[in-house]
């Protein structure tokens, strides 16, 4: 019982906090700081993984979050905020995401998310049901361009991701969930 209050109260903070995840600032301003942010981690990647230029390149769509993670002990929760780029379409669409898991681990980081659509039906299912279930582990120390982590990848389906920590300190093995939406201030 004191763990389901304790998973609780940590979702509760991390909702509240996921609210204001983009701060004070117009719904201009704010949409401008999140396509920085997606430049500057497509730079990262581009940097790190070359090959993925090409994939993205030629791929029908994509997506960029930023996301503030936190594992204590056995609870971890984060939240973000992206955009994905339909490219067939050429629309944008901003979303916001939160997750909430379970294992056993420590730390904070802040932490990118880039995925790679290979058709257009798997696009147009993220914006409109926006749920994955997965597993994660991971190890990393980073602030201020140094420091090390291991980054990852993965393929579901139609979609590849890839994640690179920014900065922040995790050693950390979860199962968890996380909720993806359209952000209704932005769109």
């Amino acid at each position: 019982m004191k763990t389901l209050k304790l998973v609780l109260s940590v979702l509760l903070i991390i909702g509240i906090n996921g609210c204001a995840s983009m701060g004070d600032g117009t719904p201009g301003d704010k949409r401008q700081a999140i396509l920085d942010m997606e430049r500057e981690a497509l730079q990262e990647l581009y940097r790190t993984k070359p090959d993925t230029r090409a994939q993205i390149s030629t791929a029908p769509g994509y997506a960029v979050f930023s996301n503030a993670n936190v594992n204590f002990i056995f609870v971890a929760a984060g939240t973000g905020y992206g955009v994905v780029k339909n490219k067939v379409s050429g629309e944008t669409t901003y979303m916001n995401m939160a997750e909430a898991g379970v294992g056993l681990g420590f730390g904070a980081k802040d932490y990118r998310i880039v995925m790679v659509f290979h058709n257009k039906q798997a696009i147009n299912n993220f914006i409109e049901s926006g749920w994955t279930f997965g597993g994660n582990a991971d190890a990393g120390v980073k602030a201020n361009g140094k420091g090390a982590s291991v980054e990852g990848e993965a393929y579901y389906g139609d979609v590849t991701v890839y994640t690179f920590t920014e900065s922040g300190i995790a050693l950390q093995a979860t199962i968890k969930g996380t909720k993806f939406w359209v952000d209704k201030e932005l769109n």
